[in-house]
């Protein structure tokens, strides 16, 4: 990623609207900030949330607070807690998410 043309910003995320995305189960609020080709979000995902899809994007993703279980196409799952992150590349390993009890995520696309 080479980010250019980008002024100096502050983002108080409690001011940016959030978009509702109904999972299989379950909700995740989108609070969205697009700057050139950069996507960069606060998500929160309710207790019992399951993607409704496989996603294919890459993302530089954080956990801030929860927990997230990660799972890839190929079957392995990857339990990650606050503090914890992950990376992967477009096209490289569909996976998607889920979490029993809510997570909230900072992610970068």
């Amino acid at each position: 990623m080479y980010i250019t043309d980008l002024p100096f910003g502050v983002t108080n995320w409690s001011e940016v609207a959030g978009q509702e995305h109904v999972g299989t189960t379950g909700v995740a609020t989108w609070r969205t900030r697009q700057f050139g080709t950069v996507r960069v979000r606060m998500v929160d995902y309710s207790p019992n949330y399951l993607a409704d899809h496989w996603c294919q994007k890459g993302h530089f993703l954080l956990v801030l607070n929860g927990e997230l279980t990660t799972e890839l196409a190929d079957g392995r799952e990857f339990l990650l807690t606050a503090g914890m992150s992950y990376q992967v590349a477009d096209g490289a390993e569909a996976h998607r998410s889920s979490t029993a009890h809510g997570a909230t995520l900072f992610i970068v696309d």
